[in-house]
């Protein structure tokens, strides 16, 4: 697996969808900082349990390698146990979706590496991207695939691409002015669809509700809508008006009412209720969502939250994804500290075989 890059080569890139087949899932191992706790405490302990658990999750059906900041090698392989690789990269945070690379295929089928500009979600305060900035780099160099740069300051968990050209954005995302300031929709769209192979973008105006608090991402997609192999696009409800989401969903539902894919037809809408549970531990309102979910190899990693609703999503995933398991991981801790499966994970799709000459 670990072998040298080649220099960097621009051309022609599509990014497969999440169900296509996978070469490995990456991952980060929780560091000590301000989001985990410091070393040795017990908030620590929790986000490297749950990391874990999805990791040994999705290792059961395809390979899995976790970057692990220098100095935590030892504490990583004792939890992760045997099977599932490391590679020491310096790391200031844990969300993989969003500062590791987004894997594409080239014109010739072969597997690119596309390294957004990270910021910190925005440069904001509490964050820090000194090293994180980095780690596409030093994952284009472990996988030996080719670095395709980019200069548009994006995350993985902004966007989510369909099979046949389309992708989802959010406005307070990829238009934010502490992300990409001075750029309009064209703009970002000519550099999502040069680096993702895309032709028609679908701009949600927001995200869910929680997710402008302070320590949110402004409005990521991958907690609201997702395209599936179905055809259809899931989408997060709240069915509770006590709950801030109630109307932010309704109003999502119609805006994706009057939307059209790449091929100019209507999107195919399917609600999944949001958990019963109101508040966390806290007291403050959960963004839990199922739309959050980790497609692998025969499977479909899917956030769990000891909740009735549950077996309802696991049912209504099940359908999306046909053929495939489905496989609930308690994504309460993972939640509450700012993100669920989808973002701490990250595909590396397998290189796309090329069609015979006649």
């Amino acid at each position: 697996m670990f072998a040298h890059s080649r220099a960097d080569e621009p051309s022609p890139t599509v990014m497969p969808p999440e169900w296509a087949p996978h070469e490995r899932t990456w991952m980060a191992f929780p560091p000590a900082n301000t989001t985990f706790g410091p070393p040795g405490s017990r908030t620590l302990a929790r986000a490297r349990g749950a990391w874990t658990a999805v990791a040994r999750t999705i290792a059961r059906h395809e390979p899995v390698t976790v970057v692990v900041a220098p100095g935590d090698a030892e504490a990583a392989a004792a939890l992760l146990g045997p099977g599932i690789e490391t590679a020491v990269v310096p790391l200031d945070d844990a969300w993989m979706r969003d500062s590791g690379l987004t894997f594409v295929h080239g014109s010739d089928g072969r597997v690119r590496g596309v390294d957004w500009v990270f910021n910190g979600w925005g440069a904001q305060e509490w964050a820090a991207w000194d090293s994180d900035r980095l780690v596409g780099s030093r994952m284009a160099e472990l996988a030996g695939v080719p670095r395709v740069p980019s200069t548009l300051v994006n995350e993985g968990g902004g966007f989510h691409v369909d099979a046949s050209g389309t992708v989802l954005l959010t406005e307070t995302v990829q238009l934010d002015p502490e992300r990409n300031p001075g750029l309009g929709r064209e703009d970002v769209e000519a550099q999502i669809h040069a680096r993702l192979g895309t032709s028609h973008a679908v701009w949600l105006p927001r995200g869910l509700w929680r997710d402008y608090d302070e320590f949110g991402t402004r409005g990521h997609v991958d907690i609201v809508a997702s395209f599936t192999e179905s055809g259809t696009v899931l989408l997060h409800r709240q069915d509770d008006p006590r709950h801030p989401d109630h109307e932010i969903t309704r109003d999502l539902r119609r805006f994706l009412e009057s939307a059209v894919d790449a091929d100019g037809g209507p999107l195919r809408i399917v609600d999944v209720p949001a958990p019963r549970t109101l508040v966390d531990e806290d007291g403050e309102f959960v963004d839990w969502s199922y739309i959050n979910h980790y497609v692998a190899n025969g499977v479909v990693v899917l956030c769990g939250f000891d909740d009735p609703r549950d077996e309802v999503a696991a049912r209504i995933v099940a359908e999306a994804y046909p053929g495939r398991r489905v496989e609930q991981v308690d994504a309460r801790d993972i939640f509450r500290f700012g993100g669920g499966i989808h973002c701490i994970t990250q595909q590396q799709p397998a290189p796309r075989e090329q069609e015979s000459a006649p």
